[in-house]
């Protein structure tokens, strides 16, 4: 059977590959060099940036919005005064869909809930594709938008989210892919230094080109460079602030607050999403490892929006989406607190809250609404169609 899907996915790749190529001349004439598009023909991005926050890892309503019982006090008490809070969104239940964290990001940049196949083959390495366009890929092919300005920012725990940059749609793909920062990016790029300027032995070197090739290869579906000019600007600026050791700079959700903040000064993202994750730590058997995961991004999402709020270019024209990837099960009586994998009705409650530049502020919104709707919201806020999107936008958070 995985010699089947093996086949599958060769042809699926080609036949990608080569519509995009038939359809060049007639739309866009891209180089299938990563960064190198031609976009000439399409307008400017003119409308407000998005930052979506996944306050992920899998957070349950108690923790987070609770202004009771929370460990989030900055996203429970001081942002609801400017937002538009959905605490009644939920992961719709649907037979087949799963609670966990590949599936609930990709509800939420594709607007579409999927019931997703792991096409990986190593343990703990859940890997999806996308069938559906996500958010990146509806902005790219409509506005004139480099791929370093649209940024995924992963945590170095979860590698099989690093491929969730674009989707195996026909109309979409690889052309209109996002970027990637990551310490798995940084270290993929050092090692891509490091054979360039290796002058030991053949035989380590001949190590380190199969180990970077390895590396550069773990989405097969990428065709040519993986990486930017800008791109590769930015980790050398990383490179000579924190070194090359990773003993320096922050780790975990520490880091990807770091990055994101480094990426806006830096890169100057239109789109921009942070995948906190940390909290699933939780697997390991102690709350606390949730709850104060749940607390290191509330100071992360308080030091983006401070970030942002120093920026002249961003201050007044950027918009905030905090969405969980899942929630949690609220079992008191299971042997491992907190997991997710069950389907329990807590695991599929989760909210939304959105602010900026036209949004309601001091808004709670008293109805049930789906993960789903958040990326058709972003597609208002962005001015683009997600002709393929099946949530429907909120319309309590549009002006």
């Amino acid at each position: 059977m995985r010699g089947e899907v093996a086949v599958s996915r060769i042809n699926r790749r080609d036949f990608l590959r080569s519509a995009a190529v038939g359809s060049a001349g007639l739309v866009l004439s891209p180089s299938f060099a990563f960064g190198q598009e031609s976009v000439a023909s399409l307008p400017d991005y003119k409308g407000p940036n998005v930052i979506i926050m996944r306050f992920g890892g899998g957070t349950r309503r108690r923790e987070t919005i609770d202004a009771q019982y929370t460990y989030s006090p900055y996203l429970s008490k001081e942002l609801p005064k400017r937002a538009t809070l959905f605490p009644m969104t939920e992961i719709a239940q649907i037979d087949g869909l799963e609670t966990s964290h590949g599936q609930g990001t990709l509800n939420i940049i594709t607007g579409k809930y999927g019931k997703y196949e792991d096409v990986s083959d190593g343990f703990l390495r859940e890997r999806f594709e996308p069938e559906a366009p996500t958010v990146f890929e509806y902005l790219r092919k409509t506005y004139n938008v480099p791929s370093h300005q649209t940024l995924i920012v992963n945590g170095e725990d979860r590698i099989d989210e690093e491929f969730y940059t674009f989707s195996n749609h026909h109309l979409f793909g690889l052309n209109y892919r996002s970027n990637v920062l990551s310490l798995y990016r940084f270290k993929t790029y050092l090692l891509r230094h490091k054979v360039d300027e290796w002058d030991g032995s053949e035989k380590e070197l001949k190590k380190m080109r199969e180990e970077l090739h390895k590396m550069e290869s773990l989405d097969d579906r990428n065709e040519g460079a993986i990486s930017t000019a800008e791109i590769d600007g930015f980790w050398e600026r990383w490179r000579q602030y924190y070194g090359d050791t990773g003993f320096v700079n922050p780790r975990g959700d520490r880091l990807l607050t770091e990055l994101a903040i480094r990426a806006i000064r830096e890169l100057r993202p239109r789109l921009l999403m942070v995948n906190y994750n940390d909290c699933d730590y939780v697997h390991w058997g102690y709350l606390s490892h949730y709850t104060r995961a749940i607390s290191i991004m509330d100071e992360g999402l308080k030091q983006l929006v401070e970030t942002v709020e120093r920026d002249e270019e961003y201050r007044d024209n950027t918009i905030f989406v905090v969405v969980p990837d899942c929630g949690r099960d609220s079992n008191p009586m299971s042997a491992v607190p907190c997991q997710h994998h069950f389907g329990s009705r807590s695991a599929h409650e989760i909210f939304a809250m959105m602010w900026g530049p036209g949004i309601p502020q001091n808004t709670v919104v008293d109805r049930v609404v789906q993960q789903a709707d958040v990326a058709p919201t972003i597609a208002q806020y962005m001015g683009f169609k997600g002709e393929f999107m099946e949530g429907a936008a909120l319309a309590e958070a549009i002006a």
